[in-house]
C-alpha cells in the first residue's frame, strides 16, 4: 500500500459522514495547484480534482486533510474558485479534463487574487484581463479546454488557448477551447472511447430534454494568453455550441483560432452572442468569425466587434430557424477569403443597425439555396466594400464566388417564376426616374418606383468610381411606395448637398429586403464642378480592430528637433523550398525586418501574394501558394502585426518573377510578395538572401 495513503487512513475515517452528503449539497472548491495529472491525496488541489469533486466522482474521503480544507459548503450554487501561486497562474493540462457535469456550477477565474475587474486591454468593449490561464502542457496535444454537459454552468474570467486536434479526426473529437454538448453525445463519449460522430449533422438532434440549458460563457479570453501574444499553438475553435439551448456568450475576447471563433452544429436555439470582441479567427481552417448551422431559432448576435477575421463576420449555413444580427461592428474581415461580411441562408433573418465595412467582398449576401425569403436588412451603415451592400443570389448562379461574394445586380423581375429562383423572392430594387436630381431652393425632390406597398429607405452612399452602386453609407429617410409602385419625397439642404450620391432599398415583410438602386447624383442647378460632401461617419485611416486604454500622462522634458527623415529599406519578398510552405530561419530574419517596419508605421497595410514555380498542376500550385501566404501572415501575427492590416491572395504559378527553367529561376519564383498599400518613406527592394535551391 502507498505509504502516503496509509498515513491518511485515520483522517479518512473521521470524515466519512461529511463525504456521504458532499455530492448532493452545494460546494465551494478552491484550486490552489497549477499542476495536472493523476488524482492523488497530497497537499494541493488541482483543477482536475476540483471538477471530479463537484461531479461527485471523487469522494472527499479520498482527499488529504489539506485538500479537504479547500472544500466547504456554499450558499446558492456550486463554485470552483482559484487561489493559485501568484508566480505561476497557468494550469498546463496533460489530458482532457472531465466534463463539467454539475448543474449550476460556476468556474470562476475572477476569484483568483490579483484579478482586477477594472483593468482592461481594450477600449471598445471593456473585458478584464484574466489571471488564471488553462492551456496544454508543452508537447501535449489536448483537444479541449472545458467541456460543458450540464444545465446552468457558468465559465468566467479565464484565459484558454492551445486546444486543438491536429493528430486526431475532428469528426470523432471536435476540438475547442470550450465545448458544449449533450452528455450522451458521441462527441462526449468519444473522448473516452474514440466513437465516431454521425456524418449526417442535419439528422435528428439529441432530445431537447438532454441538451445543456442556460450555459453562460463570460469575461474570458479565448485563444489569447494574458500577455495578448499569438500562441505558438493556436486553438481549433473558440466556443463550439454542439448541442445546447439558451447559451449566452457575452463579453469575451475570442481570437487566433484556426477555425471559427464561435460555431454551432446540431442544436443552438436561443443562443445569445453579445458584446464580444471576435478578432483574427479562421487563420488556418474554417475562416468565418461566427458560423451558425443546425437549429438556431431565436439566436441573437448583437453589439459585438467582429474584425480582422479570414472569412465572413457572420456565416449562416443551412440553418433551421431564424437569427437576428444587430448593432454589431463588422469590419476588416475577408483577410484570406474574399467573402461577404454577412452571409445568409434560410428564412426570416434580420440584419439591422450594423456597421459593415472595409470588406474584401459584399456587405450582406442572401443565398437562394435551398430557398431564402423574408430576410430583413435595414438601417445598416456600409462602407468600403468590394461588391454590393446587399446582394440577392439567383439559383442558377451556383459557383463558389456567387455564393460567397455575390452574383452582382439582378435584373428587374420579369416573371412570377423569378419569385422562386432568387433570394428574398426577387423583390425589385427601387429605381430612380433619373440618374441626377437638383437642389432647388435648398430642397431636393426625389422620385422613383419600387414594388407596390414596399418601404423604400433612401441612403447617402459613398462614391464608387468602378460601379454605379456605392456602399449604403447613411440612411436618411423612409417612404412607402403607393399601389402603383411610385414614391416621392423631399429632403432639405441639411440632408443632401450638391455632390452627394443617393441610393435606395425596398423592404416588404412578405418577401424581405431588396438589392440597392443604382446611384443618383445630387447636383446644383447652377451647374459646374460639384462640391464633395464632407459627411464621413468612418474617419479612421489606420486599420485597427481594438485600441488600448490611454496610458497615464507622464511629464517629459522637451525634445530636441528631430533629425531629417531617412528612407527605410524594406524587402518585398521571401522564398520557399521546393513543395514547402514553411518559414526558413533565413526567411524569418527577413520577416522580422518587415515586422519592425510595420510596427513603426501603423497606417501601412499589406497584401501577401503567394507564388509557386510551374512544376505541378494549376490546382495544386494554387493551394500551395495559398499555404505559403498563410504561413507568412501567421508568422507576422506572432510578431504583433494586427490581422486587419493583412490580406492574402494566392496566385499559384500564374505570375512568375522570372521565366527561366533552371534551379535558380525556380527558386526565385517560389515566393510570397508584399504589396505595400502606403509605402511613403520606404525604399522597397527584392531580396534573395533566403533563396532555397533544390
Amino acid at each position: 500500500m502507498n505509504a502516503k495513503k496509509f498515513l491518511l487512513l485515520p483522517f479518512v475515517f473521521l470524515l466519512l459522514p461529511f463525504s456521504a452528503t458532499a455530492q448532493t449539497e452545494n460546494l465551494k472548491v478552491v484550486v490552489n495547484s497549477n499542476q495536472d495529472g493523476a488524482v492523488n491525496p497530497d497537499d494541493a488541489l488541482t483543477l482536475r480534482e476540483a471538477i471530479e469533486i463537484v461531479n461527485g466522482t471523487l469522494p472527499l474521503d479520498r482527499l488529504s486533510r489539506a485538500e479537504q480544507s479547500l472544500v466547504s459548503s456554499n450558499v446558492g450554487t456550486t463554485l470552483i474558485a482559484f487561489n493559485l501561486p501568484p508566480t505561476d497562474t497557468t494550469i498546463r493540462l496533460v489530458d482532457v479534463l472531465p466534463p463539467l457535469a454539475r448543474p449550476g456550477l460556476i468556474v470562476d477565474g475572477t476569484t483568483q487574487p490579483g484579478y482586477d475587474a477594472e483593468e482592461t486591454a481594450t477600449v471598445e468593449i471593456a473585458i478584464p484581463i484574466p489571471v488564471v490561464t488553462i492551456t496544454p502542457a508543452a508537447s501535449q496535444e489536448v483537444f479541449r479546454g472545458l467541456t460543458v454537459v450540464a444545465d446552468g454552468v457558468t465559465i468566467r474570467g479565464l484565459s484558454l488557448y492551445g486546444f486543438t486536434s491536429r493528430h486526431r479526426a475532428t469528426a470523432t473529437l471536435p476540438p475547442a477551447d470550450i465545448f458544449i454538448d449533450n452528455p450522451q453525445s458521441a462527441a462526449i463519449r468519444g473522448a473516452a472511447n474514440g466513437q465516431k460522430l454521425t456524418e449526417n449533422r442535419e439528422g435528428k438532434p439529441s432530445p431537447i430534454s438532454n441538451s445543456p440549458k442556460n450555459v453562460v460563457i463570460e469575461n474570458n479570453w479565448l485563444g489569447i494568453p494574458p500577455d495578448q501574444s499569438v500562441p505558438q499553438q493556436t486553438s481549433a475553435f473558440g466556443v463550439f455550441v454542439f448541442n445546447s439551448l439558451g447559451t449566452t456568450i457575452q463579453r469575451n475576447r475570442i481570437a487566433n483560432h484556426d477555425g471559427s471563433g464561435i460555431i454551432t452544429s446540431v442544436q443552438a436555439e436561443n443562443l445569445q452572442v453579445t458584446e464580444n470582441i471576435i478578432v483574427g479567427n479562421g487563420i488556418a481552417g474554417m475562416p468565418d468569425a461566427i458560423r451558425l448551422e443546425g437549429m438556431i431559432d431565436k439566436t441573437q448576435v448583437s453589439a459585438n466587434l467582429i474584425c480582422g477575421n479570414d472569412g465572413s463576420g457572420v456565416f449562416l449555413f443551412k440553418p433551421q430557424g431564424a437569427a437576428q444580427i444587430n448593432n454589431n461592428r463588422i469590419v476588416y474581415n475577408g483577410r484570406r477569403l474574399r467573402r461577404a461580411a454577412v452571409y445568409l441562408m434560410g428564412n426570416d433573418h434580420q440584419v439591422i443597425e450594423n456597421q459593415i465595412g472595409h470588406q474584401t467582398g459584399p456587405g450582406v449576401v442572401v443565398a437562394s439555396y435551398p430557398k431564402s425569403d423574408r430576410n430583413i436588412i435595414q438601417s445598416n451603415r456600409f462602407f468600403n466594400l468590394v461588391g454590393l451592400s446587399i446582394d440577392l443570389i439567383a439559383q442558377q448562379n451556383t459557383g463558389v464566388q456567387d455564393y460567397q461574394r455575390g452574383d452582382g445586380p439582378n435584373p428587374p423581375r420579369n416573371s412570377p417564376n423569378r419569385r422562386l429562383d432568387t433570394a428574398n423572392s426577387a423583390i425589385n430594387a427601387p429605381q430612380f426616374i433619373s440618374r441626377e436630381f437638383f437642389v432647388v431652393g435648398n430642397k431636393t425632390n426625389l422620385y422613383g418606383t419600387a414594388d407596390p406597398g414596399s418601404q423604400v429607405t433612401i441612403y447617402r452612399v459613398e462614391e464608387n468610381t468602378e460601379t454605379p452602386y456605392g456602399a449604403l453609407r447613411e440612411p436618411l429617410t423612409t417612404v412607402t411606395a403607393d399601389d402603383r409602385g411610385k414614391f416621392s419625397l423631399t429632403l432639405d439642404i441639411n440632408n443632401l448637398v450638391p455632390g452627394d450620391r443617393v441610393s435606395a432599398i425596398a423592404t416588404n415583410p412578405k418577401y424581405g429586403t431588396s438589392e440597392p438602386a443604382t446611384n443618383a447624383l445630387i447636383s446644383s442647378i447652377v451647374g459646374g464642378k460639384q462640391p464633395q460632401t464632407t459627411n464621413n461617419p468612418e474617419p479612421s485611416t489606420i486599420p485597427e480592430c481594438t485600441t488600448a486604454p490611454d496610458p497615464p500622462v507622464v511629464q517629459v522634458p522637451p525634445e530636441e528637433p528631430p533629425p531629417e527623415p531617412i528612407r527605410i529599406q524594406v524587402p518585398t519578398n521571401v522564398h520557399f523550398a521546393l513543395d514547402k510552405a514553411t518559414i526558413s530561419p533565413e526567411s524569418a530574419r527577413v520577416l522580422d525586418r518587415i515586422a519592425e517596419v510595420l510596427q513603426a508605421n501603423p497606417p501601412i497595410v499589406i497584401e501577401l501574394r503567394g507564388h509557386t514555380d510551374p512544376r505541378a498542376s494549376d490546382a495544386y500550385n494554387l493551394d500551395l501558394s495559398n499555404r505559403r501566404a498563410i504561413a507568412v501572415r501567421n508568422y507576422l501575427l506572432r510578431q504583433g502585426i494586427a490581422p486587419e492590416r493583412m490580406t492574402i491572395r494566392a496566385l499559384g504559378e500564374s505570375q512568375p518573377r522570372v521565366t527561366g527553367r533552371n534551379r535558380l529561376d525556380y527558386a526565385r519564383n517560389r515566393r510570397v510578395e508584399f504589396i505595400f498599400k502606403d509605402a511613403r518613406g520606404l525604399e522597397l527592394f527584392v531580396q534573395e538572401e533566403d533563396l532555397q535551391l533544390e
